[in-house]
């Protein structure tokens, strides 16, 4: 076959601008053949390369003093948790081929990112997930819903992962370019964790797991593109996993890391073998000669082009001890997986790639990568027109004599607040049996083996939020994590985030990106959580809209005494019910005033990042005193959410409660759906009361008594007085009638 020629309108097709060409002539001396272009195309997408979003990203906090691993560095983010143990984990979004093919986008989504984990030597223990999708009454956004569930909850189920925890939000703005951030969490001994990089002039290359076909090819810059009508024929752009052999190259590769025969290891996710032996040649500050006549192929005539390009799953490439190669591969053999010598580390510098012994493409490796020659781009910014118009609502003017127990319900069965069970029982949340607290609580809490530790685990964001004010909006998403880790026990410890946006030359869309990742910042820089990296996802627009800004929070914390784990539902009768923080006349923003009122407008909740990194050390003082029986965050929906929520958390055992609320001058839909932030409801053993005020006193945080459980009825005094058995029956039952339609 012969190559096509190099032309402006070529390189257009590959996604590269004419600035971009003469920059790729600049640093090869000459035009690049077609490989070559691939090459460049794939290295140079947004995905791989963030080049619009790496100077903004470098602003963010990367350094701790537990960090294991500075952002970017590795494969994923590494966290010393003490006992000689660390916590690895990444959030990395599959939006455009889950938009395009739900199942297999969904399901190599998690497939990545769990070879993201167990790349760096660590066993992956939990699998945690962020999906957005439009209206559930769209018949295509149910048809969305249902593959990406299934591609989830397959994969992982086969893999043998449990998925713990994550969220499910509905809006039109999700309607044709739905996200699907996937997060994995892994647990290895710190002293035993593996690098992505290829040094040692001589040493072995080889690539490992499957054979390399032609699925997913140019994958990394389809989802660095708007999706449009045409983009239903970019199926082969989208991967096709197979958690079988996935599970077995987990074996083979965690042994060959424990048994210390590798110098690196990375997955080969995006751009295939380009991107593993450009990225880890480049860090290790070295060269990679490979032939492609010695890679395992699946299907036949595959050129150079499309063998480089590939994104076929499960494979691996691992730099090799020299003298190793034999043991690994015997082990790869033993797992019946594909290991073969495909090169050797060179001391120049170049990514050179031959075809029976011919060279097709020679390329500095260092000009391809993120840091070296790939572009930085600052873009413009400019507000929203929209953000000061919907800003501005005067509450006074919402109608405030609603029925508030017709309001309670059909805010429980509103998409986003309703029970998710529908998604996450097709999820096996208890394998491997390390699984404290699964779905359906604030976090999802996993036991350490072998320690008296506990890792708290949650995502979290609210689109509307950041569309609305994308800076406070990222602020919230980040204490919301920390507030749900502290309501379980736990102290956050830091995060990774998946940045979901739309085209970032749209200056009003870099303005909310801009925004957030300034939010975000100053957020962890209170919380003391860095960032340990995670994505950047671009482009997500479909041919009506852009998706809300979307910066996904994944955050892991650490519970240091098992005893300490705490859950949301209510566990006994006659505990007393107390409210930690300030209720406030806000309404913006919130569930209320989109389900009921029909508005998705008006000032965002404030935020005080102090009070509510104070909040954390209360919350967790009185859960340290033992008094604590259940802690639930007040978030979408507010006070009278959060509270039936915990009166019905545990279906099987419903608790009742009898509250009194002081309404002050609040407007009283205000104090029971607003959402204002930095607000606990907390349940505490009848002898605890006096222990549980002092604590407040000295962290000088809000306390008041509220009410207490007990009763089959929610009784909010004057407004709401309704059965345990139609609240749960209404949160329970809204998302599978919703599927049913």
């Amino acid at each position: 076959m012969v190559d096509p020629v190099v032309t402006p309108e070529l390189v257009a097709e590959h996604g590269l601008s004419p600035e971009e060409h003469i920059r790729i002539k600049k640093i090869l001396g000459r035009e690049p053949n077609y490989t070559e272009l691939g090459i460049f195309s794939v290295m140079w997408s947004e995905h791989c390369s963030y080049k619009n979003s790496i100077k903004l990203l470098k602003t963010l906090p990367r350094k701790g003093e537990n960090l294991l691993a500075e952002a970017g560095d590795e494969n994923a983010g590494a966290v010393d948790i003490g006992d000689g143990l660390a916590v690895v984990f990444k959030i990395e979004s599959h939006n455009h081929p889950s938009a395009v093919e739900p199942y297999q986008g969904a399901a190599t989504g998690v497939g990545g990112i769990l070879r993201d984990i167990f790349t760096m030597g660590a066993r992956p223990i939990a699998s945690l997930d962020s999906l957005r999708f439009g209206s559930p009454k769209n018949d295509h956004v149910r048809y969305l819903l249902d593959g990406v569930v299934r591609g989830i909850g397959d994969y992982g189920n086969s893999f043998g992962v449990p998925t713990v925890a994550g969220e499910v939000y509905f809006d039109e703005a999700y309607t044709g370019n739905p996200l699907i951030n996937a997060m994995a969490v892994g647990l290895v001994k710190s002293d035993q964790i593996a690098s992505a990089t290829i040094e040692g002039v001589g040493n072995p290359v080889m690539i490992v797991g499957s054979s390399t076909g032609r699925d997913g090819i140019h994958g990394a810059t389809f989802a660095s593109t708007e999706l449009t009508e045409e983009s239903e024929a970019k199926r082969s752009s989208v991967q096709i996993g197979d958690p079988f052999t996935e599970k077995l190259l987990l074996e083979a590769t965690l042994e060959i890391i424990r048994k210390d025969l590798v110098v690196g290891v990375q997955d080969m996710g995006a751009a295939g073998i380009t991107c593993s032996c450009t990225e880890m040649s480049a860090k290790g500050k070295c060269g990679v000669e490979i032939d492609l006549k010695d890679v395992p192929l699946r299907e036949e005539g595959m050129t150079p082009y499309e063998i480089l390009l590939s994104e076929s799953q499960e494979r691996m490439l691992v730099c090799v001890k020299k003298g190793c190669e034999e043991k690994i591969v015997e082990i790869f053999q033993k797992w019946d997986l594909h290991s073969k010598i495909i090169g050797q580390v060179t001391d120049d510098g170049l990514f050179r790639v031959k075809l029976n012994g011919k060279v097709v493409a020679e390329i500095p490796s260092d000009d391809l990568v993120l840091g070296g020659g790939a572009p930085i781009y600052t873009r413009e910014t400019k507000k929203p027109e929209y953000m000061d118009r919907l800003g501005q609502l005067d509450i006074s003017t919402i109608p405030g004599n609603v029925d508030f127990n017709d309001t309670l319900l059909k805010l429980l069965a509103s998409p986003n607040i309703c029970h998710k069970g529908w998604v996450f029982d097709q999820y096996d949340s208890m394998v491997r049996t390390n699984t404290v607290i699964g779905p359906g609580s604030d976090a999802a809490v996993m036991r350490i083996r072998k320690t008296n530790k506990a890792l708290a685990m949650t995502t979290d964001c609210n689109g509307r939020y950041c569309y609305l004010n994308p800076r406070r909006g990222a602020m919230l998403a980040v204490a919301e994590a920390a507030r749900n880790i502290a309501c379980s026990g736990g102290r956050g410890s830091a995060i990774t985030n998946c940045l979901n946006f739309g085209n970032p030359y749209v200056p009003e869309i870099y303005y909310c990106f801009a925004g957030a990742v300034a939010g975000m910042g100053e957020a962890c820089r209170v919380f003391n959580t860095p960032v340990t990296g995670g994505n950047v996802s671009f482009y997500n627009e479909d041919p009506d809209r852009a998706v809300y800004p979307t910066p996904t929070i994944g955050m892991i914390g650490v519970i240091e005494n098992l005893d300490h784990i705490t859950t949301s539902s209510f566990k006994a009768e006659g505990d007393h019910i107390y409210l930690l923080g300030v209720n406030k006349n806000e309404l913006g923003a919130s569930e209320y005033l989109s389900e009921i009122h029909g508005l998705k407008q008006g000032q965002v909740p404030e935020l005080d990042l102090e009070f509510e990194k104070s909040l954390h050390d209360t919350i967790l003082a009185m859960i340290a005193s033992g008094n604590v029986r259940s802690a639930h965050d007040c978030n979408e929906g507010g006070l009278a959410i959060a509270l039936s929520e915990s009166a019905i958390g545990d279906r099987e055992k419903p608790i009742g409660a009898k509250i009194k609320l002081d309404l002050g001058d609040l407007r009283p839909d205000a104090l029971l759906f607003g959402e204002t932030a930095s607000r606990i409801v907390i349940s505490v053993k009848p002898g605890g009361s006096e222990t549980i005020k002092k604590i407040a006193v000295d962290n000088n945080t809000p306390l008041q008594k509220i009410g207490v459980t007990g009763g089959d009825h929610l009784v909010i005094d004057g407004y709401i007085d309704l059965p345990l058995e139609r609240l749960s029956s209404t949160y329970y039952e809204a998302l599978p009638k919703l599927m049913e339609q």
